[in-house]
């Protein structure tokens, strides 16, 4: 491995130890994504120290988290028994969960069904690149006036909820646009889809979420859940094969 390469490794693993996060279009990211050696090597550079490169195709960043190895010598059995390791406390907890559900899952329902029409058409004779939309792009905003009004009382007010906000903000999960809460650098790194998107849509939560009276958020992850709720193909077919099953029975018993 030559040298150039290894103090590039190490100059954006400094970077990202720094910033705690670099967008994707950063020279050095653009160069690690598609050069497998820098990748290998930027890996190998943070696993020395207990740490493992975050990325995700659907966000627009990468970071750092420590590797599991690593994680009960950092933080001991109290550490991990936490529900998380910001000194979150649980209404902040909760208030984030909320607003990954609003941002995030409306998000990447976009993304696929843009991933997806963008597959479809690779059959066309003159089709042209198109790459998966930034998450910025397509990410929705959620409404501060609105987020009071569906969460204040479980979250402990305006003032809680304003506290929370600033904690979120600052550790890069949220930015604030006005009125507005955005989707942060980590929302979508740092908060497994696979293992939470399944607990919050099938779960008492999606109920609470669907009732949201944001414009768009709200609208979005309803569709979300109630598209998940819908029964797949197969078994509306079976299920229409047994009624008209049954209708044959009751029209031979009639006739007998």
């Amino acid at each position: 491995m030559s040298q150039k390469l290894q103090d590039d490794a190490a100059l954006l693993a400094a970077q990202l130890l720094a910033r705690r996060w670099l967008p994707r279009s950063h020279a050095l990211v653009k160069r690690a994504l598609i050069d497998e050696e820098l990748w290998a090597a930027l890996g190998e550079r943070l696993a020395a120290v207990g740490l493992r490169v975050v990325d995700n195709l659907y966000a627009d960043h990468i970071s750092v988290a420590m590797l599991r190895a690593a994680e009960s010598s950092v933080f001991g059995e109290t550490g991990l028994a936490a529900n998380n390791n910001l000194d979150l406390p649980r209404d902040g907890v909760a208030l984030l969960v909320v607003l990954w559900s609003l941002i995030i899952l409306p998000k990447r329902q976009r993304q696929v069904a843009r991933a997806d029409a963008i597959e479809a058409g690779q059959g066309e004779m003159f089709a042209t690149d198109k790459p998966l939309p930034l998450a910025s792009s397509v990410a929705p905003t959620v409404s501060y006036r609105s987020l009071l009004a569906d969460f204040g009382n479980q979250m402990g007010k305006k003032l809680r909820i304003d506290s929370n906000l600033k904690l979120l903000e600052r550790h890069g999960f949220i930015v604030r646009r006005g009125e507005d809460i955005a989707e942060g650098p980590l929302l979508d790194l740092m908060l497994d889809y696979d293992t939470l998107a399944p607990r919050i849509l099938d779960g008492a939560l999606a109920d609470v979420l669907g009732r949201s009276t944001d414009a768009v958020a709200g609208a979005e992850t309803r569709a979300v859940i109630e598209k998940r709720r819908e029964p797949e193909p197969e078994e509306a077919v079976i299920e229409e094969d047994v009624i008209a099953r049954e209708e044959l029975q009751q029209d031979d018993e009639g006739q007998a």
